[in-house]
């Protein structure tokens, strides 16, 4: 059975957001998710800020272009659910989502799984293709074009699902323990460099027992 094949309420709803975080690292994704744990730093502060100024909900015409704000959309057969930061609809039909980000783009990078899928609910709402989206960079101060074919859709169903399971399962993923780790705002609370090593892990637990154990015999 495919997702395609679910009713409404059958699939575990996985937010759009947390693709891209899955994405980036599936640890900061399970420490969201299954321990609404999160950590702001300079970086996801300037990202907040950002959203401030295009999250309120609303819709505006510019021209032959329709422009609506914090959309909430969704797709029912792969259970995913999220909001779109902006979306325009274009008088010959054309459907954008644009997803704002603070930092510079990369392409191929994890913001284009978060606004491939986008593009994907909004097929399912309207009815209609949406072969395309953007990622506009407050860092480049430019929109990045962001083609959702094949390979990529793909990729957003691949998250989905497993995303789906880590939900399912509860089990948080292993750190990565790698230069991401630097530039992350949970690194504290994720403590990638004592979890990495499974022998250094072993061993803190080992030893925490037996200080336990020893306390224990001189009462």
């Amino acid at each position: 059975m495919t997702a395609l094949d679910n009713r409404e309420g059958d699939l575990v709803q996985v937010p759009l957001s947390a693709l891209e975080h899955y994405a980036y690292c599936p640890r900061q994704s399970g420490l969201i998710l299954l321990e609404d744990s999160f950590a702001d730093d300079a970086a996801t502060v300037r990202g907040t800020l950002l959203h401030q100024r295009v999250d309120t909900p609303g819709n505006r015409g510019r021209g032959t272009v329709r422009t609506l704000h914090a959309l909430p959309v969704w797709h029912d057969g792969y259970g995913l659910t999220g909001i779109c930061d902006t979306v325009e609809l274009h008088s010959n039909g054309r459907i954008l989502p644009v997803e704002h980000k603070s930092g510079r783009y990369h392409p191929g990078g994890p913001a284009d799984v978060q606004a491939a899928a986008q593009a994907i609910c909004l097929e399912e709402m309207f009815r209609r293709p949406v072969p395309e989206a953007a990622i506009y960079s407050s860092a480049d101060r430019r929109r990045h074009s962001v083609t959702v074919g094949d390979e990529l859709r793909t990729r957003v169903h691949q998250l989905t699902a497993t995303v789906r399971t880590m939900l399912a399962t509860g089990q948080l993923p292993s750190p990565p323990a790698d230069s991401r780790c630097r530039r992350c705002s949970m690194a504290i609370g994720c403590m990638p460099k004592v979890l990495a090593s499974n022998r250094r892990y072993r061993q803190a637990l080992t030893d925490l027992y037996t200080l336990n154990d020893a306390q224990d015999e001189t009462r």
